[in-house]
């Protein structure tokens, strides 16, 4: 097994902020050919996002090949045309509506390769809502994650996004699972994946725990939690430790490595059910023994008892992370303020969190961010376009060919 497997798949990937990215990051990194179809002549507009947006591009857009091409006109669409029956694979994560006015809509390209799978990335699936517009941020409050994840009564968006990473990932499953039912029946299909319902779906054990207990849900930050030690504690100086003791065997081992041996003789504390029962006084009493001491030091001790322990880290802690490091965890990108080009950096960004066969093989970087319409030129010769014509679609603007 190869940390590509899906080499020799075509996609055709037109897509713009991160749910559509994200998906064709996923099937470019596992090897597939993935050919970003980017509105000529300004590109993806998420190029020229800033604040919170400024990474979208290129985190999500590496390992991809940019066709620049305009398809607002019908020229531009023949073009487009062309390259469909070669394609494994079209994804998309427009708004409703917008693929079809563009005559790239399923019923436009799937008379043209029948064993073409469409895979549509949405707001929501078939139904009321599906003609709205989405967003991560808005599904996270209308599935009730934002209520869950703030304070009591105030709600709070996820610190990534999580939903549109996580839409993408149930699309490229849905396209793995058709491209398995294309290998029998031998046609495509059309898939979708949504922001809504994959939102909903991580509500799953809230709803299953209000149906078990017949209690209310509280947000996190309220919850009835499960175990009684399971808190961000501080230590000395700044530092900020996350501990979580999850059975009574880890409490056994907690209390000797740090001391405490009269919380260990506390009859009131034998079992973690009880243990939960004494939170109130508990949790103060773990903490004032814990802010006496430097970080590294707790840090040790909770390795040594071997208990569930994490330093509060921050985005930046990543660049240097020690596992990251040893591992591949970090793969070298380039990036720039409007995504390829020059005036960039390379920086450290995450590889998939995956890994294949018995040597563990992570999959790597395969190209860096394109530039817009980079590869433009290399896609239409493939695609059995003459010179002449890359050179006169070039002049008339129907297609941008970076140099």
């Amino acid at each position: 097994m190869t940390a590509t497997p899906l080499a020799g798949l075509r996609v055709l990937e037109f897509s713009h902020t991160v749910m559509g990215p994200t998906a064709g990051l996923l099937f470019a990194e596992l090897g597939a050919d993935v050919i970003k179809v980017e509105l000529a002549p300004d590109g993806d507009r998420t190029r020229r996002l800033g604040g919170f947006g400024a990474g979208f591009f290129a985190g999500f857009n590496r390992d991809k090949r940019s066709l620049a091409v305009d398809l607002k006109s019908p020229e531009g669409q023949a073009v487009l045309h062309r390259l469909v029956p070669d394609a494994d694979i079209v994804l998309e994560n427009f708004g409703p509506g917008t693929m079809e006015k563009l005559n790239c809509g399923y019923e436009h390209l799937a008379p043209l390769n029948d064993r073409l799978i469409f895979l549509a990335l949405k707001g929501y699936l078939a139904g009321p809502y599906e003609h709205r517009p989405a967003l991560d941020e808005v599904v996270q409050f209308q599935s009730g994650l934002a209520w869950m994840t703030g304070p009591p009564g105030q709600p709070l968006r996820a610190g990534a996004s999580v939903i549109d990473i996580m839409g993408a990932m149930f699309g490229v499953i849905a396209v793995q699972a058709a491209l398995r039912e294309r290998d029998v029946t031998g046609k495509g299909q059309r898939v979708s994946s949504s922001l809504f319902e994959s939102a909903v779906f991580l509500m799953s054990t809230h709803m299953a725990g209000m149906a078990a207990t017949g209690l209310e849900m509280r947000p996190m930050p309220a919850r009835r939690g499960a175990w009684a030690i399971y808190e961000v504690f501080q230590t000395a100086g700044e530092g900020q430790l996350f501990i979580g003791v999850t059975s009574d065997q880890q409490w056994d081992r907690f209390v000797e490595e740090f001391g405490l041996q009269e919380l260990a003789k506390d009859p009131r504390l034998v079992t973690n059910v009880t243990r939960l029962d004494e939170r109130d006084w508990l949790i103060p009493a773990i903490q004032e023994v814990l802010a006496k001491l430097p970080q590294k030091e707790v840090e040790a001790r909770c390795e040594r008892c071997n208990v569930s322990w994490a330093p509060v880290a921050q985005p930046a802690d990543l660049f240097e992370d020690p596992h990251l490091l040893a591992t591949k965890g970090l793969v070298d990108v380039f990036v720039s303020r409007f995504g390829g080009g020059d005036g960039g950096t390379y920086a450290g960004l995450p590889a998939l969190p995956i890994e294949f066969g018995a040597d563990r093989e992570r999959p790597g970087l395969i190209r860096q961010p394109p530039r817009i319409g980079e590869h433009s030129a290399e896609i239409l010769a493939e695609a059995g376009f003459s010179t002449d014509e890359i050179s006169g679609l070039t002049e008339r603007g129907i297609i941008v060919n970076a140099p």
